[in-house]
């Protein structure tokens, strides 16, 4: 087969041929919006929920401010998601963003974004595992001090999982996620409930701060925002799966646009209730104000309540996290990017060889404790490759304008174009704020490039 669609990025731009595929099983046809609406949730919501309200309560002591810039990064992740649907729906692909790079932009954009995603997805998995192994131990003894121990065990046993086939991969997702969402709704329903008979601390228990003005307001709703955003990642979920959807022209839009809504409920529906029963006076500069909500909800059990919330909600990420994680070098493989032997898949319809992959770094993240490292490294990467993806929009809008599209974003080219601009101003915050780790970041651009050379001459006869 060749290809001669690429321009000066997509170097060579004559023809390149992809290795056939293995025949040893092919991704399944089996997953719906039940599917994408759970593995948004289960790659979006974490921690981030649990601890980020005291970051922008200290930022924004106001509760109109407070709860309107959770809606406006809502916003900028449904802007992201309507852009990206249109390119998941046109070309169904599994693999994320990756193959919608590569369509528009060419092979070595394309694996730019395919490898500091899954490097960056495999040591989100390892940081979830940990931390999810800190709040087993002070509930199962045996387990105290072995964190590592149980954040491998629990990466291998959702790999173990998925080893049997997507359906039960799929399976899991979805009761891990369900029991998510009713765990944090239940949460924040109990709170509305229990706080009107709780005592107001008083205001020597909690002093006013004074919002900021000026440039000084327009800094901190900034920052907040960037908080807040990073709560809002992992809406990309479902397009990590986009050929094994039945109907992905209908179910890749709608697990999407409807999973941020439902993010954004949870989301506001928590805040409200940690502002039932922790004033936003005392909320600021709480590192985790999940942790105080359920102290003054439950006592002395607070503690064990918060702990099984957590556990809940983590072990649907892990759960995501090996999915995506398993997808995107099978479609660098395909395209001729990796190595042919990673686009091999069971009959159950998991690409074992890189799920195996995925396995074995997220374990040496976890061994060698390094995954904060990777992941302050390739935090400029995440939104570099939003910009990138947007960016893919265009050009096809510009090279197929007759192409079918099952699903339009809306408000072309101006939802896109918000997108777009929003990122490239993110990431020119994240270069000035962090310069160290963004010169590092570019100088693995620059290593990409021999990189992408040796896997293309071992990949390609």
């Amino acid at each position: 087969m060749t290809d001669q669609r690429y321009g000066p990025l997509g170097a060579p731009s004559g023809t390149m041929t992809r290795p056939a595929r293995p025949p040893s099983g092919h991704l399944l046809k089996v997953l719906g919006l039940a599917f994408g609406l759970a593995v948004l949730v289960g790659n979006t919501i974490g921690m981030g929920i649990l601890r980020t309200p005291g970051e922008v309560a200290a930022l924004l002591p106001s509760v109109p401010l407070f709860m309107a810039v959770w809606v406006v990064g809502a916003a900028y992740a449904l802007l992201g998601a309507l852009s990206v649907a249109e390119l998941g729906a046109m070309h169904p692909r599994s693999g994320g963003l990756y193959p919608l790079v590569h369509d528009a932009l060419g092979p070595y954009p394309g694996f730019v974004v395919g490898w500091t995603d899954w490097m960056a997805t495999c040591g989100s998995m390892a940081a979830v595992a940990i931390v999810l192994g800190e709040y087993v131990g002070p509930l199962i003894p045996t387990m105290s001090g072995r964190i590592a121990l149980t954040a491998s065990a629990v990466v291998v046993a959702f790999a173990v999982l998925q080893w049997r086939g997507i359906r039960i991969g799929n399976a899991a997702q979805q009761i891990t996620s369900l029991l998510k969402a009713l765990a944090l709704i239940g949460l924040a329903v109990i709170a509305m409930l229990v706080s009107s008979e709780l005592t107001p601390p008083t205001a020597m228990d909690s002093p006013a701060r004074l919002l900021p003005s000026g440039i000084a307001l327009a800094s901190a709703v900034i920052v907040g925002l960037q908080s807040i955003i990073v709560t809002y990642d992992g809406w990309t979920g479902p397009i990590y799966f986009s050929e094994e959807v039945r109907d992905p022209g209908r179910d890749i839009p709608r697990s999407m646009i409807g999973g941020i809504l439902l993010v954004l409920s949870i989301y506001l529906a928590l805040n409200i209730a940690f502002l039932r029963v922790v004033p936003i006076e005392e909320m600021a500069g709480d590192p985790f104000v999940a942790a105080s909500v359920a102290t003054r909800l439950f006592g002395s059990t607070g503690d064990t309540v918060l702990r099984i919330l957590t556990i809940v909600s983590l072990l649907a990420s892990v759960n995501a996290l090996q999915l995506i994680a398993s997808r995107i070098p099978f479609a660098m493989s395909r395209d001729g990017l990796l190595p042919s032997i990673l686009q091999r898949v069971h009959p159950g319809g998991t690409p074992v060889p890189v799920l195996l992959a995925g396995t074995v770094l997220a374990l040496g993240f976890i061994a060698t404790n390094t995954f904060d490292t990777v992941l302050a490294l390739l935090a400029f990467f995440f939104v570099a490759n939003y910009a990138m993806t947007f960016t893919a929009l265009f050009v096809l809008r510009r090279r197929k304008p007759d192409a079918a599209r099952p699903f339009r974003v809306p408000g072309y080219p101006w939802v896109p174009g918000v997108a777009l601009a929003g990122s490239l101003a993110f990431l020119g915050a994240a270069v000035w704020g962090d310069r160290t780790n963004s010169v590092i970041a570019l100088a693995l651009v620059a290593l990409s490039w021999p990189a992408y050379r040796l896997v293309r001459r071992q990949a390609v006869p």
